[in-house]
């Protein structure tokens, strides 16, 4: 750790006073726009500094699998790497708590050939079949994967959510149909807790899954694991969704130990280029509240960097470090600090100027997009006006259109995507810098090459002399 880094974060344990939340965990959902391991480790820094004391790991295809060596991406972490960091972040004083799939959410093991067979629906890659009797040792043998390497973890996250084809399939309908969805969850879920407890590690599970349920499942599933109800937008109070308060008071009167999710990046759109700093602060005030409320072990700002494993990268960590830095210090002292306090701790830290460079060329990235695609939507339009109508070809508009819609691409889009470039080198692989780019650079060009092809046809005459000008121009 350099001298400045050091200096800044014992400055921060020195003046720590009694946390609002006891264990609060951050995010790394590295499934999308994964740090280098040289950056994630420097990441612990900040991470420390904004007084953050656990880690909730979602390693998905950056963990170097042995299970299966398919389910590693093209950079995946080596085991000493990984190792490494487990004694980075203890040195730092970070617990890390592992999050390995078991349900829902495992396009990662899935999508592969050798386990196709274990989805609950054939056609989809997202849904573990809990009564294949290969399926509960998939999950065990990835967690004993991860637990190979990091054998030191008191907590282990099995996801659990959002496992929408839960009782669809073949064989669990019938299930379902007779003991219920709880059921069929438990069945699956139950041995693979009990392992974990004999093992001393506690299991967490997202709650989403069981809002519903009857309250002698709810109460056998306490037994054995924690539920962390999640929500991104807004106060709990006022939700209607399955961790609105008046669910997170039933888990509670039932003796759940609870934990609590807000977020510090990805809740917005699964394509967006920075977080919604206002709105995770809002958020992550009114979970601290709950949580003294109902007497939450802790929370954690998560980070999604995909939405789910086959949707397109979201927001590069190293785009949202204010935003890290703000949550953090809310979780810890029950307020929030200020943008310009943020900021100055990662001056202090020597972060300020790399971050500034990347939400720099993000934000421009941004810009450069909402322009371009408005560009479209009113040059299709256009067309089909002159289309429908050949009169209104005589002012020209769809050229005008095409002229401003090649300017916010060839100029904007590709001028922020070339910072961007600059911005992020050695932050993340050069392969996921690209692949980010990629989703976002060439969709509008494949709309730039179609659209000028029908102004060319519709508009002939406006369209050469547009093009002779230009040429004069250069």
């Amino acid at each position: 750790m350099c001298r400045l880094r050091e200096d800044a974060v014992k400055k921060t344990k020195r003046t720590a006073k009694r946390p609002a939340v006891g264990v609060r965990g951050i995010h790394l959902d590295l499934k999308g726009a994964p740090p280098t391991m040289k950056r994630l480790i420097e990441l612990l820094d900040v991470i420390a500094a904004a007084k953050y004391n656990a880690l909730l790991v979602e390693w998905e295809d950056m963990f170097p699998w042995t299970l299966h060596k398919g389910m590693r991406c093209e950079t995946a972490y080596t085991p000493a790497e990984v190792i490494r960091f487990g004694e980075e972040a203890a040195a730092r004083g970070l617990q890390i708590i592992p999050l390995v799939q078991c349900l829902g959410h495992m396009e990662t093991p899935l999508s592969l050939p050798e386990f196709a067979g274990l989805r609950e629906v054939p056609y989809r890659s997202d849904g573990l079949d809990p009564l294949h009797p290969k399926s509960r040792r998939l999950v065990e043998a990835m967690i004993d994967d991860v637990l190979a390497l990091l054998p030191d973890v008191r907590y282990f996250h099995l996801g659990g959510d959002e496992a929408r084809t839960l009782g669809k399939g073949p064989r669990t309908v019938r299930y379902a149909k007779k003991y219920g969805k709880a059921g069929l969850y438990l069945q699956h879920i139950e041995p693979i807790l009990g392992k974990l407890n004999a093992r001393g590690v506690r299991p967490i599970l997202w709650s989403d899954m069981m809002h519903d349920w009857p309250a002698a499942e709810i109460r056998k599933i306490a037994r054995k694991a924690d539920l962390c109800p999640w929500g991104y937008d807004g106060h709990p109070d006022l939700w209607e969704h399955h961790s609105a308060t008046r669910y997170i008071r039933r888990f509670h009167e039932n003796g759940v130990t609870l934990w609590g999710a807000t977020a510090y990046k990805g809740a917005t759109d699964h394509n967006a280029d920075l977080c919604d700093y206002a709105q995770q602060e809002e958020n992550s005030l009114a979970w601290v509240e709950v949580a003294k409320r109902f007497g939450i072990v802790g929370l954690f700002a998560t980070a999604w960097s995909r939405h789910s494993t086959h949707r397109t990268q979201t927001q590069p960590i190293d785009a949202c470090l204010d935003s890290l830095v703000n949550v953090g210090l809310i979780l810890h002292d029950g307020k929030a600090p200020g943008r310009e306090a943020c900021l100055k701790l990662l001056g202090r830290i020597g972060e300020l100027e790399r971050f500034e460079a990347c939400r720099g060329a993000t934000a421009r990235l941004t810009d450069a997009r909402r322009h371009a695609w408005r560009e479209i939507q009113n040059l299709r339009e256009q067309i089909v006006l002159e289309t429908s109508d050949p009169i209104r070809r005589q002012s020209g508009r769809g050229m005008w259109f095409l002229i401003d819609l090649k300017r916010h691409i060839e100029v904007g889009a590709l001028g922020a995507a070339a910072d961007a470039r600059k911005a992020f080198r050695g932050l993340m692989p050069k392969l996921w810098i690209e692949r980010y780019l990629s989703d976002r650079i060439e969709p509008l060009l494949e709309e730039l090459g179609a659209l000028e092809s029908r102004v060319r046809v519709l508009e002939p005459e406006v369209y050469r002399a547009t093009i002779h000008q230009s040429r004069m121009n250069e």
